[in-house]
């Protein structure tokens, strides 16, 4: 007797490409959403770094400075997020290979080096017009007794920020994305680019 040998219809071959194509719909926007919120850690982090050289500078000094400098405070290289010490100053514009802080920097730029001149829609020269928006109360340095830092960034590739915020003051978050109480020392998201999406 002949032995037949059966391959696969294409049928049964579309079959198993409409069922590949309908994960693939479901996982990736869920893939590209985990991607963009490990991106947030990023600020998160940074936020609490800025948050204790503010407290280090303020057991020292007496007061609260708005000049990343003067706290000591510098991200790594590779920063996705510009932050901001809520002050009007100069902005520590990173194009080159070593950062040229000044001592007048008010905030820090993401690494234009290894990302791209835009930042959200606008140039890095910029920058320096963007302030965070208040959550709960923020209004930046408050008399020298209060003091907040932003941080905002494009994680993903729409028009809108990502932006964090973090307080010396406990706050309720009204009027962001994040809600409810926020206690000093945590950052808490304004503008949350990852639910944008």
């Amino acid at each position: 007797m002949k032995n037949m040998r059966r391959g696969f219809t294409l049928i049964e071959l579309m079959i198993v490409v409409a069922i590949i194509g309908i994960l693939a719909a479901i996982a990736i926007p869920n893939f590209v959403k985990f991607q963009a919120r490990s991106k947030q850690s990023e600020a998160k982090a940074n936020l609490k770094a800025m948050f204790t050289a503010q407290k280090g500078f303020s057991a020292e000094k007496d007061r609260f400075s708005n000049k990343v400098g003067e706290i000591g405070f510098s991200p790594e290289r590779n920063n996705r997020y510009a932050y901001f010490a809520n002050g009007t100053g100069t902005v520590e514009v990173r194009t080159g290979t070593t950062p040229s802080p000044a001592a007048t920097d008010t905030a820090i730029s993401y690494d234009i080096f290894k990302y791209t001149s835009t930042f959200g829609g606008v140039a890095a020269t910029d920058l320096n017009k963007y302030t965070a928006p208040k959550c709960g109360g923020e209004s930046g340095l408050i008399g020298g007794t209060e003091w907040a830092g932003s941080a905002q960034g494009q994680i993903d590739n729409d028009t809108s920020i990502d932006t964090w915020t973090i307080s010396t003051a406990s706050r309720d978050l009204a009027g962001c994305d994040a809600t409810g109480p926020n206690p000093g020392g945590e950052p808490a998201n304004a503008s949350n680019d990852v639910n944008n999406n």
